[in-house]
């Protein structure tokens, strides 16, 4: 990265700054690298100011997921960041190693626990990628390849190379890749149901707080969604009268929250799921033994970044969900067939 109106600035001074994006930085998450390169103020300012549009790429509105790529000219507004601020707004994250699933030189597929954000940001100083990176001080690239919800466990790849990055998000955005998750949902789930095709949009709530929603397929935000659903098995919890299904649910696109709510469109919320599902049933699922949203990237499919060599992960159910469902299921689900 270099700044393209000269010497440096001093980072105290308010004023626009303009600046040239060069290969390393490529491929990066803008909140990622705005948070790199203003080091010193607020996560939640840098949200706030790429939210308001202040943030610009090419003369563009940006939002914080955007990819940057080399050549793009990024505007920053004045931001004062004082000595002090700069000294101890964001301690640094603890390190943490997390269940390795495959490792490589060119990546990481690890398992990443339920409650931890794979990234810091919007209220969280810190999460999976800080961690691994203040875990292993020599790594001289560690970025995200994709995204977990903070509340859904399993499947996380992170790539050691700019290459691998590149590489394994083009596939992501190309569908190359095969995500499945496992959901837990109330109800009979109808087993001819399998394709759902709903677009959807996001929006805010007046608290700031996003969520999304389904939409016309004209809506002027509508995203086109594809979600593939497979009954595996129905049960129900113990103390409980309710039918249960676990779904085996496979995502053709990567919309945010786009099975919680997809499943929850249909009347069919997933157990545990404090955005989109309902708040008493998910009071009397926690008396039986539900602490947590049932969402877990199962398994994970995709061409290798070097060898072109197709990679499949599992994540084995965690402890806290497996205990829910019968040892048959659970049995049938560590297998790799």
């Amino acid at each position: 990265m270099k700044n393209i109106i000269g010497a440096k600035p001093d980072p105290a001074a308010a004023e626009v700054r303009f600046l040239t994006v060069d290969d390393e930085s490529a491929g990066q998450r803008l909140d990622n690298f705005l948070f790199r390169h203003l080091k010193g103020v607020p996560k939640t300012h840098v949200y706030r100011i790429i939210r308001s549009g202040e943030v610009r790429i090419n003369k563009g509105r940006v939002q914080a997921e955007t990819r940057i790529e080399a050549g793009d000219v990024l505007r920053l507004p004045p931001v004062r960041v004082s000595a002090r601020s700069e000294e101890g707004a964001t301690p640094p994250a603890p390190a943490r190693e997390f269940p390795l699933l495959y490792e490589d030189d060119a990546l990481i597929a690890i398992d990443k626990p339920a409650g931890v954000a794979v990234h810091g940001g919007s209220g969280v100083s810190f999460g999976v990628i800080e961690q691994l990176r203040t875990a292993r001080p020599g790594a001289k690239f560690l970025e995200l390849v994709h995204r977990l919800d903070r509340e859904t466990s399993g499947v996380l790849l992170v790539a050691r190379k700019r290459s691998a990055l590149v590489a394994l998000q083009d596939q992501f955005r190309d569908r190359e890749t095969g995500k499945t998750y496992l959901a837990l949902v109330d109800g009979e789930w109808p087993a001819s149901k399998k394709v759902l095709d709903a677009s959807l949009a996001k929006y805010l709530l007046p608290d700031g707080e996003r969520r999304v929603r389904v939409v016309a397929k004209d809506h002027p935000d509508a995203m086109r969604s594809v979600t593939l659903v497979r009954v595996k098995a129905r049960i129900t919890l113990p103390g409980e009268s309710q039918p249960m299904s676990l779904l085996a649910v496979t995502i053709k696109t990567g919309r945010t929250h786009q099975i919680r709510v997809h499943l929850a469109s249909e009347g069919h919320a997933i157990a545990g799921d404090d955005k989109y599902g309902n708040f008493e049933r998910n009071r009397a699922l926690q008396k039986a033994g539900l602490k947590r949203m049932f969402l877990h990237a199962w398994r994970l499919q995709f061409n290798h970044p070097s060898t072109g060599e197709r990679i499949a992960v599992q994540a084995t159910l965690p402890p806290e969900l497996a205990r829910l469902l019968p040892p048959a299921t659970v049995l049938e689900l560590s297998s790799h067939d």
